[in-house]
């Protein structure tokens, strides 16, 4: 008999700009074989943005038993914005997969393009400009990459290393519990077997294997 799901294997997903559940399926599968119980939460990150889906996962955590909460890329964002806006939210931790928590040079460089500026959408403003810190209850965890394979590079100058579309500084936000760096590129973060036992290790005991 499978034992039902409690707060320490719990886990909702979210997904990145210009991605679906879908998305997240393989990265749901390797949590699964962790011992995990994974929940994607859909959200429209271009025409929707954060005024919608933030209330609508504020409103889905609230009514929830204790979860972790996983985002990649924007979806890591959009996770902690809720968390900022409705402190005490029944969130143990957080993981974040190369989300550019203190603003993204490639946004930016989208954003000052009449050609390629609709391409951000509504998640525009807060792709640019991040968090200055997090000061909030649950810990935060970041799984980032060192791959530069992606479109970002097309749109910003990184200095450092990058995972392709985010700089490796841009995760680095002051008040995360723990960081880590895996060889992989940004969207390859949602299918790396390092990236996903990171993950598990961290929402099991607020820490990165030692690598």
């Amino acid at each position: 008999m499978t034992s039902p799901p409690t707060a320490a294997n719990r886990v909702l997903l979210l997904h990145g700009i210009w991605n679906a559940k879908a998305w997240l399926r393989p990265l749901a599968a390797r949590l699964r074989r962790e011992g995990f119980v994974p929940e994607v939460f859909g959200y429209a990150s271009v025409f929707g943005g954060p005024e919608v889906a933030v209330p609508r996962l504020v409103a889905r955590l609230r009514d929830s038993e204790p979860v972790a909460v996983l985002g990649h890329s924007l979806g890591g964002l959009i996770a902690l914005e809720a968390l900022r806006r409705s402190p005490g939210l029944p969130v143990t931790r957080v993981v974040c997969l190369g989300s550019p928590l203190r603003g993204s040079g490639a946004a930016r460089g989208l954003a000052g393009s009449a050609w390629t500026a609709p391409a951000l959408g509504r998640s525009a403003s807060l792709l640019q400009s991040g968090f200055e810190r997090w000061d909030g209850q649950p810990q935060v965890g970041m799984v980032a990459g060192n791959v530069a394979h992606g479109l970002g590079r097309y749109f910003a100058r990184f200095e450092g290393e990058s995972d392709g579309t985010v700089a490796l500084e841009e995760t680095r936000l002051p008040g995360l519990a723990a960081h880590c760096v895996v060889a992989s590129s940004h969207s390859g973060l949602v299918f790396s077997d390092a990236a996903a036992r990171q993950a598990a290790h961290f929402l099991r005991e607020g820490r990165f294997l030692v690598s």
